[in-house]
């Protein structure tokens, strides 16, 4: 039986920085590996998730040079849970300065959750800026994949986290649960903005894994992650991303001669499998790797194996 990979070694960024991207934004940057190796850029999930040292560790530093950001209004970018200015499209903009900034012409785009749905976005924008393309646990930001996880249908797999998520908002105001959520997570009351921030945090950190992993929901208790977290996802599902219903797979064919790997949790109750299979329909060029006893988070122990794989793969060290 073949051992499953892990993650490299911790690892510190050998360069880190902030970006004025305009709007009253600015952007916290960082990068880690070899300076010159192959160009590779990090996509958090969320959107509002921000960057974790485990993200740097994806990839072999031997190898890679890793451009990492947190997106705008959270982690270390500032203001902190801002929502002006604050779209996919604007994200996409983002992602061409800092390959700018980095000075490559094209780089590996990895992202996983929020993060596979800006790929998308910025490889059906930029396609030639793009040499592979990683993606994990599907999202598209389609109205059935958002009524699935925030309106009906995780809710019957995981009914006692579903009744903290909804607590917060009184019944007759159920049948809209993200409009419920806007108005409260918007409002002037900064008790009620924390309450239903962490209760919406806590909604998708406990629904991450197949098995409970506390040291993977924990963090979503925090209320400082929390408020960027909650705020920047409601504001993001509330305009549907700013796409199209159905747009990303729609022009999948833009992302014809792209080397692309799609890893899948089979479990994935934020993403549900439908959506991977769809985008593996619309761009069978890449590879497609359902992995049967996961979830949702990257640090599944299969998932995790294959993305390992998967960057190795496209850095020319193994052929897996």
């Amino acid at each position: 039986m073949t051992e499953l990979r892990g993650f490299y070694p911790e690892i510190e960024p050998y360069e880190t920085g902030t970006l004025d991207v305009g709007d009253g934004h600015t952007l916290y940057y960082e990068r880690s590996g070899t300076r010159g190796g192959k160009p590779a850029l990090f996509l958090h999930g969320g959107p509002g998730g921000g960057i974790s040292p485990r993200h740097r560790r994806l990839f072999n530093p031997d190898l890679y040079d890793v451009m990492l950001f947190d997106q705008r209004g959270c982690g270390r970018s500032t203001p902190h849970a801002g929502l002006e200015a604050n779209t996919t499209w604007h994200l996409v903009a983002d992602i061409e300065r800092l390959r700018t900034l980095m000075g490559v012409e094209q780089w590996l785009v990895f992202g996983g959750s929020w993060g596979s749905t800006l790929a998308l976005a910025h490889a059906q924008t930029h396609p030639s800026r793009v040499s592979e393309l990683v993606l994990r646990g599907i999202f598209t930001v389609r109205e059935a994949e958002l009524d699935w996880y925030y309106q009906y249908g995780a809710s019957e797999v995981h009914p006692e986290k579903w009744a903290a998520f909804v607590a917060p908002i009184p019944l007759e105001e159920r049948g809209d649960l993200r409009s419920a959520y806007r108005k409260r997570l918007t409002g002037d009351d900064e008790n009620v903005r924390l309450e239903c921030a962490k209760a919406w945090s806590l909604w998708e950190g406990r629904t991450l894994t197949l098995l409970p992993d506390p040291a993977t929901s924990s963090g979503f208790e925090n209320g400082h992650f929390a408020l960027a977290f909650a705020r920047i996802e409601n504001h993001y599902f509330i305009h549907n991303g700013w796409l199209e219903d159905g747009q990303l797979i729609r022009d999948a064919h833009k992302l014809r001669g792209i080397p692309g790997t799609i890893v899948q949790g089979r479990y994935d109750m934020a993403c549900p499998t439908r959506t991977a299979w769809e985008l593996h329909r619309a761009w069978p060029e890449a590879d497609f790797h359902l992995i049967e006893n996961a979830g949702h988070a990257f640090t599944e122990p299969g998932i995790l194996d294959r993305l390992i794989r998967t960057t190795d793969r496209y850095a020319g060290h193994v052929d897996v």
